[in-house]
């Protein structure tokens, strides 16, 4: 069993209130293969929301919206929710949105709102990573 970006299913939980799906991610979850989850809103963010990116401020990742409001708490505690509801359904494999300051993996925004990329974890994949998940990046499902 899996867990997935829910936006990679159809759920408009993106920050514009849109979604991005994947037909093979739906796939997996109608085959009852995979759980959709979406951090940011498990952490308290609204959908539409002010995007964000991952900043580092005074040597911390911090995550500021576009409006240079500090939006971490939230982005933590999504994170904590998604590990927590890993470990008690034994959930060994994550499926995440590319990119995203909660699910990306291995490149992320810079933090500046410019569109480059930067090497790095989203804050959700980082700590699912911390504690021996598998994370994988939802581009790489076109390898499948």
């Amino acid at each position: 069993m899996y867990f997935i970006s829910a936006c990679l299913v159809g759920v408009n939980c993106k920050y514009n209130g849109g979604n991005n799906l994947n037909e093979k991610a739906l796939a997996l979850v109608k085959a009852g293969k995979a759980i959709p989850v979406c951090p940011e809103q498990l952490g308290g963010l609204t959908t539409p929301r002010i995007p964000s990116e991952i900043k580092v401020l005074d040597g911390k990742r911090r995550v500021m919206n576009k409006e240079n409001h500090d939006v971490t708490e939230n982005f933590e505690k999504g994170a904590k929710e998604v590990l927590e509801l890993a470990k008690k359904l034994n959930i060994e494999k994550v499926i995440l949105q590319s990119r995203s300051p909660s699910c990306g993996v291995g490149k992320v925004y810079s933090g500046n709102f410019d569109g480059e990329l930067v090497d790095g974890n989203g804050i959700a994949a980082q700590l699912l990573i911390e504690n021996g998940i598998e994370v994988v990046d939802a581009q790489d499902m076109d390898n499948w």
